[in-house]
């Protein structure tokens, strides 16, 4: 047992029966069987690690208190390989942060109308990035305000229930002056070549804007913003000829607009140069799910954010200029908005919101198998809110400098790499019916199996649309074809469950205080990190190159089996 799982039992122990139940899955109605198959010799592909992206409407959380602990454990995880995306990186402002809103002042202009350059606050996002083994997914945006068309109302003041379209103020339109706008572009890359040197930032994705083909995030045409487009990402490759560029980052798959905007980078002729095309090294659009509200109950709704995946993946494989370009799904999520709550989302703070994410970060892989796209990553448009109540309902990482269960999906997924092996479930729904219907009737009891050496990961969930009880899977998992010579195995069993890698529960068994003590905070703290079942580690008999594992897998949690042979 680790020491952080070995803290959460004592808790349990110490607190009242009935308080423990109540957290627990319905346990009346019998486990149904379910039989996972790992063949070790079949590859499907490499096991890319596609869930290394987050990002956040808020730029400045970045540098604050929780915002710089969880940008460590981001980092920690994969350093140097983790990306982080966000809004509002040339917006003009004090660097004060809101809820959909962050500044840095980098462009400003003097009485006589020349360019005034400050980078004092994208410094310090950036250094705080680059100190914690997280790198830039850069977004060129938005307008600054001495730049933009419609300067006034410049910053928003929108919060949770008021009209969503409120946010589209002076930063959303195109600028007066594009040579300016290039030159803002010029200077930002080459200030960033010059602080962490070319051969980082080579690493970088810079992305022009966000949602263009979206109001309220664009009050352009479509032309404008090719244009937008064009001049900024000639303006990145003069500074480092080397820089990786792409977009458009568009809502969904983008339907004609992304369509266009593909025949523009492939064919068009380039606004900024006047040759044929725009460089792309990526290309990128956003999925999202559809929950709603049922009987008292979240219903979620996995299937349109699969189905907007394959429309986008289809999209890019049928331009042949561009159809071998990575894909990043730039936001990937549940829903369409971190900020909001109501009861649609309270799926967020428990292990419902884990559990979607492991369904649906395997069937991604899926689906460009499916139609033989490279998909490079799946961003996680999910950060913290600095000092909001605990577990307040918003689509968060953490809360408060506490992991919530979901985070702990990405550290199992962390351990994974090598190549992506053959694996079967019994209980799965298979690609096209959760793409058509998503998850309405029986459960999903799937897997997503990886080897690297002698080291065998199967990531195990159970997910249902519906957050209702149900009874637990009894899961039988069959190894083959592994290294013949072994003769046993060492199993770390990794849980997200109700009672692991949970801080949510213990918050709850608390009494869900709105100010913890020193001692609460410290439990909470210890309860959100990656646990392990009390049985773990354990030895397993390898005999001809097979080897079975037999655990009970409640509804909503989420395995990690990682078998290390001898």
């Amino acid at each position: 047992m680790t020491p952080s799982s070995l803290k959460l039992s004592v808790l349990l122990a110490s607190l009242p029966l009935a308080l423990v139940a109540s957290g627990a899955p319905d346990s009346a109605a019998p486990a149904f069987p379910v039989t996972v198959r790992v063949d070790a010799s079949r590859t499907l592909g490499e096991m890319k690690p596609i869930w290394r992206f987050f990002g956040a409407d808020e730029p400045n959380y970045a540098t604050m208190k929780d915002g710089r602990r969880l940008l460590g454990e981001l980092g920690e995880i994969r350093p140097g390989s983790v990306y982080f995306r966000s809004h509002n990186l040339l917006c003009t402002g004090d660097g004060t942060p809101a809820l959909k809103w962050g500044s840095t002042n980098a462009y400003t202009e003097d009485p006589q109308g020349r360019p005034v350059y400050d980078w004092t606050i994208m410094d310090r996002i950036f250094d705080t990035y680059h100190e914690r083994g997280v790198r830039p997914y850069a977004q060129i945006g938005f307008m600054p305000e001495a730049l933009s068309t419609h300067p006034e109302p410049y910053q928003h003041e929108w919060r949770p229930g008021l009209k969503y379209d409120a946010i589209g103020t002076g930063w959303s339109y195109p600028p007066r002056d594009y040579g300016k706008w290039a030159e803002l572009v010029y200077q930002w890359v080459r200030h960033c070549v010059g602080r962490y040197g070319s051969a980082e930032v080579e690493h970088w994705f810079w992305e022009v804007w966000n949602e263009p083909n979206l109001a309220p995030y664009w009050h352009g045409t479509a032309e404008d913003f090719y244009k937008l487009h064009d001049f900024a990402v000639d303006a990145v490759r003069r500074a480092l000829p080397t820089a990786r560029v792409g977009g458009a980052d568009v809502a969904g798959g983008g339907g004609k607009f992304m369509e266009d905007f593909l025949a523009h980078c492939a064919r068009g002729r380039n606004y900024a140069t006047g040759a044929k095309g725009t460089p792309t090294d990526f290309l990128s659009f956003h999925a999202k799910g559809r929950p709603s509200f049922v009987d008292g109950h979240v219903r979620l709704g996995i299937s349109a954010q699969l189905a907007e995946i394959g429309r986008g993946f289809e999209m890019v494989s049928r331009v042949p200029e561009l159809r071998d370009r990575p894909i990043v799904i730039g936001e990937s999520d549940p829903d369409g908005c971190a900020a909001c709550v109501g009861p649609q989302l309270g799926y967020r703070t428990g292990t419902m919101y884990s559990s979607y994410t492991a369904a649906s970060l395997a069937r991604e892989y899926a689906l460009a198998d499916k139609y033989g796209v490279n998909l490079e990553g799946a961003l996680t448009w999910a950060f913290e809110f600095e000092d909001q109540p605990y577990f307040a309902g918003q689509r968060v990482l953490a809360t408060n400098g506490i992991d919530l269960p979901v985070l702990n999906v990405f550290r199992m997924l962390g351990r994974m790499g090598g190549r992506r092996v053959g694996v079967s479930s019994t209980g799965e729904a298979d690609l096209d019916s959760i793409v058509r219907d998503g998850v309405p009737g029986a459960p999903d009891v799937g897997a997503l199996a990886s080897v690297e050496g002698k080291r065998v990961c199967v990531l195990v969930w159970h997910y249902h649309d519906d957050d209702l009880d149900g009874p637990d899977a009894r899961v039988s998992l069959e190894f083959s074809h592994l290294s013949p010579e072994s003769g046993g195995a060492r199993l770390i069993h990794y849980r997200i469950d109700e009672t692991h890698s949970n801080a949510f529960t213990v918050w709850k068994l608390m009494g869900r205080p709105a100010a913890p003590d020193d001692a609460q905070y410290a439990r909470m703290r210890s309860a959100g990190g990656l646990t392990a079942l009390a049985d773990s580690p354990a030895r397993v008999a390898v005999g001809k190159g097979g080897a079975s594992v037999s655990f009970m897998l409640p509804r909503r949690a989420v395995s990690l089996l990682v078998l290390e042979l001898e």
